[in-house]
């Protein structure tokens, strides 16, 4: 016998003190960016202009403890994907973005981090991580680079690591439209 679901009540909206404690248990679950948190405490809320002057006071409230702080994630963020996940800058770049971080601190982030490092070095990483094979025909090597593009390296770098592997260059010429192969997997992924 299945369970029956409860019909979900509309949750009341929040008064400014019980947003802070949502918003403080939120970030004590997962790191966010201030736009993730805004979009979360937004729900909780009434709508309108004074839903808006509660979500306002609880980040300035928040900025001022110290718990919402987008630089020190974008740090924290760019930090680990590149050393847990081994990724591209371009790939963090993106994530960052996306999460609602500003440009000039996404730039400060990935300079930070990815300035003195070895790209070729790193994607090698990545392959060993993510337990990726030499490939042996084209098709392989297209998988491959997709891969590689996926996870945000650059095709000089990519073309080094296969050249490295000793991929013949038929397969490496029929790779050409890399670009091409690099746009299409990322609207698969949009």
């Amino acid at each position: 016998m299945p369970f029956a679901r409860k019909s979900a009540k509309p949750k009341a909206p929040l008064n400014e003190a019980g947003l802070y404690d949502y918003a403080v248990k939120a970030l004590g679950r997962h790191m966010r960016t201030e736009a993730e948190l805004r979009r979360l405490m937004q729900q909780r809320v009434e709508p309108g202009e004074a839903g808006q002057m509660v979500v306002d006071a609880v980040v300035l409230r928040l900025r001022g403890h110290g718990y919402l702080n987008d630089k020190s994630f974008a740090e924290t963020y760019t930090r680990l994907r590149q050393e847990n996940e081994k990724l591209g800058s371009r790939t963090v770049r993106q994530k960052l973005t996306q999460k609602g971080i500003a440009a000039p601190i996404v730039d400060e982030a990935i300079e930070a981090r990815y300035a003195g490092t070895d790209e070729v070095a790193l994607a090698r990483q990545h392959i060993e991580r993510k337990r990726l094979k030499k490939p042996t025909n084209e098709k392989e090597t297209a998988r491959l680079m997709r891969r590689l593009v996926a996870a945000g390296f650059s095709t000089g770098t990519i073309y080094k690591v296969l050249r490295e592997w000793n991929v013949p260059d038929e397969s490496l010429a029929a790779l050409d439209n890399l670009d091409d192969l690099g746009t299409e997997d990322s609207a698969d992924d949009a």
